[in-house]
């Protein structure tokens, strides 16, 4: 049997992020897993910060307790959580990291063609080299939020 808690006090997904977000991962990772298991896995420095955030997830109605005392996701991760992420196995990544490291490869391949031939083609790899540049950054912008 799962215990809920009514949603309330939560203003929408905007307040599950950083260590409250890495939580829900933790247990979309992991499944249930007890308080303590939380705490440890995330090098949380006490078990009331790991209760504090199953709490806010609790609250939200994300996460149930079972009758055990282990905490669990309930049903399907809500898209607006986890919105620019993909779960990959047991991994979840930005969605950008695929584009990002499709178009390093092309880019670095291109240009060493382009440079080891002697064409002079540096407009091609300045423009190649901008778009790689702001897919990293705005991988590295998902991935600091659910680092951080």
């Amino acid at each position: 049997m799962l215990r809920t808690e009514p949603a309330q006090g939560m203003q929408g997904t905007e307040e599950i992020r950083g260590n409250t977000l890495r939580v829900y991962v933790q247990l979309l990772k992991r499944g249930p897993s007890e308080l303590r298991d939380v705490q440890r896995s995330l090098g949380l420095s006490t078990p009331s910060l790991a209760s504090y955030h199953l709490g806010r997830l609790s609250r939200a109605g994300y996460v149930a307790q079972d009758q055990y005392g282990r905490y669990m996701v309930t049903g399907k991760p809500p898209a607006e959580i986890l919105a620019g992420y993909s779960k990959v196995g047991t991994t979840i990544v930005p969605q950008l990291f695929f584009f990002s490291l499709l178009f390093s490869i092309l880019v670095a391949f291109f240009s060493y063609e382009v440079l080891s031939n002697g064409s002079f083609v540096v407009f091609l790899v300045a423009v190649s080299i901008a778009a790689v540049l702001s897919l990293w950054y705005e991988t590295a912008r998902l991935w600091q939020k659910l680092v951080s």
